[in-house]
């Protein structure tokens, strides 16, 4: 049995089972994916149906992209420029897809990796931070999920603070996990920058981080591109902007990748 690990799909479903034929993924196999199953492609529903049919052998967390097609579904989203998910919101089983979408996990750990879609800020070893996205976890799987959502969004606070509750303390959780590129070492997010480099004072939210023993598999930031480093993979390598889908098969650390023809001009990433 192998696991691969899965960058940002944005409903780019041909090239997602090109990627899966490439590796040649078995029935024991496993893949991870880092978030952002939907958007900005042109298949989100091909690939929305295709993953939650995979079952247990699936293993998805929840990307910005993800959360505006929930939000949207329940009327808490308007359309932004450049969404291409109307073809689940007009699905016959929308509502069973955007259901089991909205109860995905926030992030994942197992073994020597843990896989979030955007950062994780350098206040929160691994054990923490499973912890604190299981409290998000709960709020979006709860009857009253629809409240949560109508107070998810909004870059306030912009840092992390254990003695936080309520919303406040939500509102973080997703925003690091879901947006955030860049941090400084006392864990307050730059929500606004842009491009690669951060702003005085700020790191890469990786480079914040104290060594630790697992490798953070993450994505969300196709500007970047792939990043292999000590600790850290991101896998989001731009597919949706012309870049490629990559996979990463995580008992040897094999990169496979396959070529994307470009769905969104550049300039738009978010």
């Amino acid at each position: 049995m192998a696991t691969y690990a899965i960058g940002d799909v944005q409903g780019c479903f041909d090239e997602l089972q090109q990627l899966l034929a490439k590796v040649g993924f078995r029935k024991q196999d496993r893949a991870w994916f880092v978030g952002d199953l939907v958007n900005r492609g042109p298949k989100s529903l091909e690939v929305l149906r295709f993953v939650r049919d995979l079952g247990s052998r699936a293993v998805v967390v929840l990307g910005n992209h993800d959360l505006h097609l929930v939000a949207q579904h329940e009327g808490f989203e308007r359309p932004h420029k450049g969404d291409t998910f109307q073809d689940v919101l007009a699905a016959p089983d929308a509502r069973e897809l955007v259901a089991w979408l909205r109860t995905r996990p926030m992030m994942h750990a197992e073994g020597s990796f843990a896989m979030v879609h955007a950062g994780l800020l350098p206040q929160w070893g691994i054990a923490k931070a499973v912890s604190l996205g299981q409290e998000v976890e709960a709020a979006l799987a709860a009857p009253d999920y629809r409240e949560f959502l109508a107070n998810m969004y909004g870059s306030k606070p912009e840092r992390w603070d254990d003695a936080f509750t309520g919303w406040d303390r939500l509102r973080v959780i997703v925003n690091a996990m879901t947006r955030m590129r860049f941090c400084n070492r006392e864990g307050r997010m730059d929500l606004e920058g842009k491009g690669t480099e951060p702003r005085k004072r700020y790191l890469r939210w990786y480079e914040a981080r104290p060594k630790e023993k697992a490798t953070i598999v993450f994505g969300h930031w196709s500007q970047l591109g792939l990043v292999v480093e000590p600790g850290f993979v991101g896998l989001d390598s731009g597919c949706v902007w012309g870049g490629a889908l990559s996979a990463l098969r995580l008992e040897d650390r094999t990169l496979f990748q396959v070529a994307c023809p470009r769905y969104q001009s550049p300039g738009g990433e978010g």
